[in-house]
Parts: structure tokens; C-alpha cells; sequence
């Protein structure tokens, strides 16, 4: 069993306050964040769904990794990117759509197997599973050949 942990200072109120993200393994430490960067154009700070896309690229990259492995094929390169909707709902806000972008180089597998073990990965990583009420969850996954 595994357990990690973040935190955030928030000081100041609403739009005009600003965060400090922290992580466990030193990763993230006081990183800032704020209205600007969820909702504007500041790139000098993150947000939290920048932080879920990484966590899910990341998540669903390792389970595609080790399902080649299992299968019996090594992964040279896999290169995930994903992107978190914030949608305004009523008075708040959703997270209505994640889309997975999938290029990997995988010697020796054929396209169908490809991409029964890349929806495979997409459904069963831990941040798949704990983002299940996100109503779409897209995976577009290319077989690349790394020559």
C-alpha cells in the first residue's frame, strides 16, 4: 500500500488570494497558484487541473507501460499528454472532459493489440478509476514506429 501526500497554503480571499503548493516528495515546493493561473492567462503559476493531467498522463503511462510488459512486449517511448476541461456548470464548475493523447513506440506489437492494451491502461489506472465521474474519459493512441 502506498501513500502520498500535498498541501497548499491559501492566503488572501477568492479572486485577489494566492497558493502555495506543496508536495511530499519535494517536486512542488511552494509552487504558486491562483485565479490568474486557473483562470486567465498567467503561466507563471499552476492550477489544479494542470497538476490532474500531469497525475493522469503519468498515472495512465506507467499502466500502458507495464500492460506491454505483461503482454510480453518492452515499451522504447511513451509519450502521454492529457487535457483537463473546467467547464462552468450553475454557479460552479466541472471537470466534464479529460482527453488521453497516447504516441508510443513499441517493437514487435501489432496495431489491434496496441490499442486493446492502451483502452486497457486507460480504464484500469488507479487515476482512471478515481476519476470515473468525469463523464468522458477520450484515449487517442498512435502506434509510432521510432526509426
Amino acid at each position: 500500500m502506498s501513500e502520498k501526500s500535498a498541501s497548499v497554503l491559501w492566503t488572501g480571499a477568492g479572486k485577489a488570494g494566492k497558493g502555495q503548493i506543496s508536495t511530499e516528495s519535494g517536486a512542488l515546493q511552494d509552487f504558486p497558484y491562483g485565479f490568474a493561473s486557473r483562470f486567465g492567462d498567467d503561466r507563471r503559476a499552476s492550477n489544479p487541473e494542470e497538476i490532474l493531467a500531469a497525475a493522469h498522463a503519468a498515472c495512465f503511462t506507467m499502466a500502458f507501460s507495464f500492460a506491454c510488459e505483461k503482454a510480453g512486449f518492452a515499451t522504447r517511448t511513451v509519450d502521454t499528454r492529457a487535457k483537463v476541461r473546467l467547464a462552468a456548470q450553475g454557479e460552479g464548475f466541472v471537470i466534464d472532459r479529460i482527453a488521453l493523447s497516447l504516441k508510443a513506440v513499441v517493437p514487435g506489437i501489432d496495431e489491434a493489440q496496441f490499442q486493446q492494451l492502451a483502452e486497457a491502461a486507460k480504464r484500469d489506472c488507479p487515476l482512471s478509476k478515481a476519476l470515473a465521474s468525469v463523464p468522458e474519459i477520450s484515449l487517442q493512441a498512435s502506434l509510432e514506429t521510432g526509426a
